[in-house]
């Protein structure tokens, strides 16, 4: 199994703070958002080969980051693009890398700009178990939140039986973030996928596109995932992980 890190993204909602910086480098709680996830990778995938997809504007950032961290087995990839305009979208960005790492391997795909409050082994234990194609659902008590994310409807045994990206009217609250477990059967699929017309941009659209073709089983997060997706969600988590840093050190 490798991993594959989907950082290319602009972050316009949370300017001027991202204009020049990538949002995944932001700290929280004194660790990068990226160094977070990379940390449950290791934790689960210790040896594994992860690639990193940026940007042409944010590149040397991450590779001045890589760099830091020493990990022999961590590659960046520079997509190309330079601003919103000319991106090339998450499947955009997943289909670049597989065009340069092949297609021999199961995958790990996570976005860059969220934060897990879970170990990402029982996922990957559940995929060992039964490989195919996995999404994490959790649940969204708020309507409204519902409406901008990926909503899945799950049948016997938590399979994925109906999926809707950002739905006008979800038919379930079990909402969908950006972290997948993919067979090495699946990745194929990305290219018919894009050459039917499915759009580059949002992961889930992909997912919804493939539900009715292939099995698709849903882990369900045993702990709280964070979107930093504006600066109030930043402001908050960040908020969050100081009263959680202050609550231990009062317990030590």
């Amino acid at each position: 199994m490798r991993a594959i890190i989907l950082a290319a993204g602009y972050a316009t909602r949370l300017y001027p703070l991202t204009e020049h910086f990538p949002k995944p480098l932001l700290e929280v709680g004194g660790r990068t958002i990226l160094d977070r996830l990379v940390d449950q990778i290791r934790a689960t995938l210790p040896d594994a080969p992860v690639t990193l997809v940026s940007n042409h504007r944010f590149i040397a950032h991450f590779r001045d980051w890589a760099a830091r961290r020493g990990d022999a087995a961590l590659e960046t990839l520079d997509d190309g693009s330079t601003g919103p305009e000319d991106r090339l979208g998450a499947i955009g960005d997943l289909r670049f890398a597989l065009d340069r790492i092949g297609e021999n391997d199961d995958l790990l795909v996570a976005a860059a700009d969220n934060i897990f409050d879970f170990s990402l082994g029982d996922f990957v234990a559940a995929f060992r178990r039964r490989p195919g194609v996995w999404i994490c659902v959790h649940r969204v008590e708020d309507p409204a939140r519902r409406r901008r994310t990926g909503i899945a409807e799950l049948g016997s045994e938590d399979r994925v039986v109906g999926f809707q990206e950002k739905p006008a009217a979800p038919r379930s609250e079990w909402g969908v973030p950006p972290l997948y477990l993919f067979d090495r059967a699946a990745a194929p699929q990305i290219s018919k996928f894009l050459a039917g017309g499915g759009s580059p941009d949002a992961p889930g659209g992909f997912i919804e596109w493939l539900c009715p073709r292939v099995e698709i089983r849903a882990f369900r997060a045993p702990g709280a995932i964070h979107d930093i997706g504006t600066l109030e969600s930043l402001v908050a988590c960040r908020a969050q992980f100081a009263a959680q840093c202050e609550e231990s050190d009062r317990r030590s």
